[in-house]
């Protein structure tokens, strides 16, 4: 039986090896996206090639070497097998790849074999929980350059944010669960950043505040908010596992440049519970799907050095959802829930 539908799962991407050239090459093809740093063409070539990239590299590189794995990335090791667990799960009639935005593998090249296979349906799924303009937005936007290409196109399905479906928030917490919360002192919501003024220029109803309050409403105008959407997928996390109102923090990390972002910052928080004579702390990043150097890297090993050096014992990452059976069969209901013509299914 010949596959029929296409499931086209993207994630962010990654570094060839650690060695600072392929850092290099990342980099750069990462930072000079215009849905990442929003500015004139100029302007960023300038900053990426000139400032950013030449200053951060090396550094970056030594950080890569830090989480490598034997097999490579942890992003793309943990792709791989995602993928063959999930077409072992959905069957023969499904024929799924894996892409990244930025490296390889490309969504040019894994697009060009879906296509070859002769599919008539394809379901693109960005691996990111929460809409953002910078990483679901580019990875669409890309798809779709990549199939205006074609003469045929297939029915295409966009499943553009997931942060509240049922079944990812229990994949999380059931991941959460095996860190049982009475050994730690507080619990760390911690999300990926974005600068301000970032979410007020995606802002397309003019209310947009930038600030806690505005974001942890619920009402129909902030729905498309990443940052409505991280407060919603931790309100969902905290009422699944039961955790009481002062137990807990929601902040954000990753912060690039002076531009104020996204607020409280998850390096100030981590400071400010230590100093409150918290020792032990446990730490959620459910804008992460998958390990990689935002979590294992700058929380798991710099931020638990910071927490240390401000007084805390210990701060314990909670890992990705990988390639763990509760993700597996996620997946699989995101794609199916995602299809329209439901006979196709046999």
């Amino acid at each position: 039986m010949s596959a029929t539908i296409g499931i086209l799962l993207i994630n962010l991407g990654t570094p060839k090896s650690p060695r600072p050239f392929d850092v290099y090459k990342y980099l750069i093809e990462f930072l000079t996206d215009p849905r990442v740093i929003k500015m004139s063409w100029l302007k960023r070539q300038l900053l990426v090639r000139g400032f950013i990239v030449p200053t951060r590299f090396r550094q970056s590189a030594k950080a890569y070497e830090q989480i490598w794995t034997t097999e490579g990335s942890p992003l793309l090791v943990y792709g791989k097998k995602v993928k063959e667990k999930l077409q072992h799960s959905l069957g023969p009639q499904f024929l799924i790849k894996l892409a990244m935005r930025y490296q390889e593998p490309s969504i040019a090249q894994e697009i060009a074999t879906l296509m070859k296979a002769g599919i008539d349906h394809l379901i693109v799924l960005p691996l990111f929980p929460q809409y953002a303009s910078a990483t679901t937005g580019s990875v669409l936007q890309r798809v779709q350059e990549e199939l205006s290409r074609y003469t045929r196109i297939p029915d295409v399905t966009l499943i553009s944010e997931f942060a509240t479906d049922p079944d990812v928030i229990s994949s999380f917490c059931t991941v959460a669960k095996e860190y049982p919360l009475t050994n730690y002192d507080h619990v760390l919501f911690s999300f990926h950043g974005l600068p301000e003024k970032d979410l007020l220029k995606e802002d397309q109803v003019g209310k947009c505040k930038c600030n806690p309050i505005c974001c942890r409403e619920s009402i129909p105008e902030n729905r498309h908010c990443y940052a409505a959407q991280c407060y919603a997928t931790a309100d969902a996390m905290i009422k699944s596992l039961e955790i009481d109102p002062d137990f807990y923090s929601i902040a954000f990390q990753s912060r690039l440049g002076k531009d104020p972002w996204l607020q409280p910052y998850t390096s100030e928080v981590i400071k400010k519970l230590a100093e409150q004579g918290k020792k032990k702390i446990l730490v959620f990043c459910p804008s992460f799907v998958c390990d990689c150097l935002e979590t294992t890297y700058e929380i798991g090993i710099e931020y638990n050095h910071e927490f240390n050096k401000a007084g805390g014992d210990h701060l314990q990452l909670v890992p990705g959802l990988n390639e763990h059976p509760r993700w597996i069969d996620t997946l699989k209901n995101l794609i199916l829930k995602h299809i329209n013509n439901k006979e196709i299914i046999k």
